[in-house]
């Protein structure tokens, strides 16, 4: 589908649907980010995370879960949100050319009854670009720059997690939803993502060797760097040959 054959929203059979990607495979993306208008029991991102809402959702979540390790509940929340937040923007923007309004300042969230993120919405639904973008950092700087940051320094500060642990947790869903895309070059794309030290303007790229693919019994594996602590919550299955320590892979 191209730019100019896009409408800014079509109908999907209830409501309309932010982006003509979410289809398909990809239709459970209408339930992760939505209008703004549309999610009346959402809180501005800028008030959530300052008013004190964001620690007591990690709060329910310890309580639903029950955890008692306050960095793995911070973790596998965040597990939660960078998937509803990564994995939509980057289908509309790979499948459909399509750049949604991410910006922090600028979305809303809203909460499930276990406090972790439902979904998010947005002011608007973006704007079309006709050609692709090679460059992945141009593709991802309005994620990078105009939100994941200051998403992972709110998670150091009330949830107590490590900066490498929040953007490699980040980077799962990013590297695939590139590498699922089913556009080769996507592949590339995400290769270089994790294997460029530097950002294009020249400060260091947290996504650097966080991920790692290799062959393992004739199999290509994807490995985290760090582990995301999942085995610390009880119930939560492991993330099996993903998971960063050995010991945890076929639990």
């Amino acid at each position: 589908m191209t730019a100019a054959a896009c409408e800014p929203l079509v109908e999907t059979g209830g409501p309309k649907a932010l982006s003509a990607a979410f289809a398909g495979t990809h239709a459970w993306c209408n339930e992760k980010m939505v209008l703004s208008d549309s999610l009346s029991d959402a809180m501005a991102l800028p008030d959530f995370f300052a008013s004190g809402a964001f620690d007591r959702a990690l709060d329910v979540y310890t309580e639903k879960s029950g955890a008692s390790d306050r960095r793995a509940v911070a973790s596998m929340w965040s597990l939660y949100y960078f998937s509803s937040l990564t994995i939509p923007y980057l289908v509309a923007r790979v499948l459909d050319h399509q750049v949604l309004p991410v910006g922090f300042e600028e979305m809303t969230v809203a909460l499930a009854e276990d406090g972790l993120p439902r979904t998010f919405g947005v002011s608007h639904a973006g704007a079309w670009q006709d050609t692709d973008d090679a460059d992945v950092f141009a593709t991802l700087a309005p994620l990078m720059r105009g939100h994941l940051r200051d998403v992972v320094g709110h998670l150091k500060a009330v949830g107590g997690i490590a900066p490498k642990l929040a953007w490699n947790n980040a980077l799962v869903y990013i590297d695939y939803a590139l590498r699922a895309s089913g556009i080769e070059p996507l592949n590339a794309q995400a290769d270089q993502l994790i294997g460029h030290k530097a950002l294009p303007d020249g400060s260091p790229n947290p996504f650097f060797d966080c991920l790692r693919h290799e062959d393992e019994d004739g199999a290509r594996v994807c490995r985290r760097k760090i582990c995301c602590l999942r085995y610390l919550l009880p119930g939560v299955p492991s993330c099996g040959s993903l998971c960063a320590l050995p010991s945890q892979r076929n639990q």
